[in-house]
């Protein structure tokens, strides 16, 4: 990466800005398809995507994975577990924007990272290092700062991180593409949303139906608001390095943070700024221990005469890939 010329990697970050930040203003966009429930939603972003997705594949000219995906079964079952891990994401995501929940939904993102390392040790097997172990302990007791504050567990904030969690470990299984994943799963979710469309509409509480062209155009608007993102992440994939995207993968939730607080006004009382103080202490450091970790594996790379441990090359590797968090092409809320 460190090769690609500086006009390429500028445009590469422009789009993982780009990226992240429409991720992180979704927040905005989920409210103007009011009165919508958030069932209806999430039918709609599915059946949109879907025909965007495909689109983009008609453009591109990129079919040939699709007869092989048919072939394997294993990976078609793999892709069916993403598709119902996904739906629950964004559906869960869209009732907490629509229902005045902005922080904790983005709470959920910001420990997702964290999520993601525990489930490599207790599902992969994997082995931390210290900073690792500090950044997961300290990351549970936010946890319990939150659900003292709270009164309850923060469910939302878990079930946005633990599904982004299983989605990321399953997709790295299935190793497609972002469009090609998306379109998997997409075609997998369209006839089960169709049909709740048709039952919604069959008894008169179709809003995309009763709300005005302006209405049915922003549910429609869903598919776009999908794939515009995925498509600019995809150009910044290939163009900076995954330390980078690492880092800005973080815009998102903070973007969402700030909206929740400065512009829909949600509460943070003295122990949610607590909890979240503990998540963000956790993330620096485990983005510092990353991002050593990367450096270290480079320079040592760039030393032929003296040879990598097999153990230390896994454990850097396994840092820049932390760094960079599950890929997000497709599931970000």
């Amino acid at each position: 990466m460190t090769g690609k010329p500086s006009g390429e990697q500028r445009i590469g970050l422009l789009n993982g800005f780009a990226a992240y930040g429409m991720w992180g203003l979704f927040p905005l966009y989920f409210p103007l398809l009011k009165p919508a429930g958030p069932f209806e939603v999430l039918a709609h972003r599915m059946v949109w995507s879907l025909l965007v997705v495909v689109l983009a594949l008609i453009v591109l000219r990129r079919w040939r994975w699709a007869g092989e995906l048919l072939r394997q079964p294993r990976r078609l079952a793999l892709i069916a577990v993403a598709a119902a891990v996904i739906a629950v994401n964004w559906g869960v995501y869209i009732w907490a924007v629509n229902n005045d929940r902005v922080i904790e939904a983005s709470l959920g993102y910001f420990i997702n990272p964290l999520v993601t390392i525990a489930m490599g040790v207790l599902l992969l097997k994997e082995r931390l290092r210290p900073v690792q172990w500090a950044a997961v302990g300290v990351g549970a007791g936010a946890v319990v700062v939150l659900t003292v504050g709270y009164g309850r567990p923060p469910w939302i904030s878990l079930i946005l991180a633990f599904s982004f969690a299983t989605y990321g470990l399953v997709k790295k299984k299935v190793n497609l593409g972002g469009l090609e994943s998306l379109a998997a799963e997409t075609a997998l979710q369209f006839l089960p949303a169709t049909g709740y469309l048709i039952w919604l509409a069959s008894h008169g509480d179709a809003t995309v139906l009763t709300e005005g062209p302006g209405h049915a155009a922003m549910l429609a608007g869903t598919g776009l608001v999908t794939a515009l993102p995925l498509i600019c992440f995809g150009a910044a994939a290939i163009r900076v390095p995954l330390s980078t995207l690492g880092l800005l993968q973080y815009l998102a939730p903070v973007f969402q943070f700030l909206l929740g607080v400065l512009y829909f006004g949600e509460a943070m009382p003295p122990e949610r700024w607590a909890g979240f103080a503990l998540v963000w202490l956790a993330l620096s450091l485990l983005t510092w221990d990353a991002l050593r970790s990367a450096r270290r594996l480079r320079a040592e790379i760039g030393r032929p005469a003296a040879p990598l441990a097999t153990g230390t090359t896994s454990a850097a590797r396994q840092a820049e890939s932390v760094a960079a968090g599950p890929d997000p092409v497709d599931a970000k809320p």
